[in-house]
């Protein structure tokens, strides 16, 4: 059981303000800040009366005493967003990635001063994937997109001045499927799958990935699934996973068998506390929370992250430490991210249709 965000945990709990919406919220990102005064977010939408999808740039206004969101710009994709990540050009101007259940890519590309959307760049159904993307992640600086989909394949994009080229790292022909990606250097990404397993990938060695991890620590309950990774930039020789059952655990490539639970199963006869007891939907390391053991911060152990779930909990969980649970609530948690820029600023998409922005002390 996670502790409460009390005076004693985190000081003084953060501010939460929640903004009702009247779709369906499959994910929220921030867009990287454009000025010290304007704030946007990126949201993927979904209105079940007409089964529409859509997604849409709102502009928040931090200097009112209400928080409102208040839409610039819409883009209507094929088919429902599947996963959606932001992330700038070379240039800095702001780019959204979101990728679709029917299998399509699109890039869009927005004016650096309003957030309008300029230009968009797609892929079609059916040229990436058999089926739906399941994930998509922007390697920094947005010149490359890698995705991963549960046909087997995995395929990066890249941004090119006449529009995008595709190459297809690998295909397993469905025998093995993958969850989640990550990039965790411009050469090296990792993915996810069933099973809990991890794949590391480095386009220097072409013809599949160069080392594995298999989840064969949990007990025989590897039915479990990867559904997000984090890599932090200054240690990418750790990949951190959030999946089934609540599980949170790193995988260090310089011990590659031995994961460390953070959360979750597999931790046998030890005491692993657990932040929540369902799917944990993402998770993202967590550059604002000071590690309760500063004294022992060695390139081993792994730093604080951010979790939500499918049981409503947003959390901070930390290798030997109690979760500090963050925000409860009756719905699930489906998507959540940190402000680059403003590591204290969080927004998250809950179930029931509303957004949540946290401000921490």
């Amino acid at each position: 059981m996670a502790i409460t965000a009390t005076g004693t945990a985190l000081r003084d709990p953060p501010q939460i303000h929640r903004l009702p919406q009247t779709k369906y919220i499959d994910a929220v990102r921030w867009l990287p800040q454009l000025s010290a005064f304007d704030r946007f977010t990126v949201l993927s939408l979904f209105d079940s009366d007409s089964n529409t999808p859509s997604l849409e740039i709102h502009s928040l206004n931090p200097q009112s005493q209400t928080l409102t969101l208040t839409p610039q710009s819409t883009f209507s994709p094929p088919s429902r967003i599947s996963s959606l990540k932001t992330s700038q050009t070379p240039t800095h101007k702001p780019l959204i990635a979101a990728s679709t259940f029917s299998g399509s890519l699109h890039l869009l590309f927005a004016n650096a001063v309003d957030a309008s959307l300029e230009s968009e760049c797609s892929v079609p159904a059916k040229d990436l994937h058999v089926g739906p993307v399941s994930c998509v992640d922007v390697k920094d600086g947005g010149a490359e997109c890698v995705t991963v989909g549960e046909d087997g394949r995995v395929n990066l994009v890249g941004v090119t001045g006449s529009g995008l080229s595709c190459r297809r790292v690998f295909d397993s022909d469905g025998l093995v499927s993958y969850t989640a990606a990550k990039w965790a250097s411009p050469v090296e990404f990792a993915t996810g799958g069933y099973g809990f397993s991890l794949q590391w990938w480095d386009q220097r060695k072409p013809g599949g990935a160069v080392s594995q991890f298999k989840g064969n620590w949990t007990q025989g309950t590897t039915s479990g699934i990867v559904h997000s990774i984090d890599i932090h930039p200054s240690r990418k020789h750790t990949c951190l996973a959030g999946g089934s059952l609540g599980t949170v655990f790193a995988w260090d490539l310089r011990w590659q068998q031995q994961p460390i639970i953070l959360s979750g199963i597999g931790a046998g006869d030890a005491a692993i506390p657990s932040a929540c007891e369902s799917e944990v939907w993402e998770v993202q390391y967590d550059c604002y929370t000071k590690s309760t053991n500063m004294g022992n911060i060695s390139s081993s152990r792994i730093l604080p992250a951010i979790i939500c779930s499918e049981d409503g909990i947003l959390a901070v969980v930390e290798q030997d430490e109690e979760p500090i649970e963050l925000l409860a609530e009756p719905c699930a948690i489906n998507s959540f991210d940190i402000d680059r820029e403003n590591p204290s600023d969080m927004i998250c998409s809950l179930e029931w249709e509303s957004i949540a922005i946290l401000t921490r002390p």
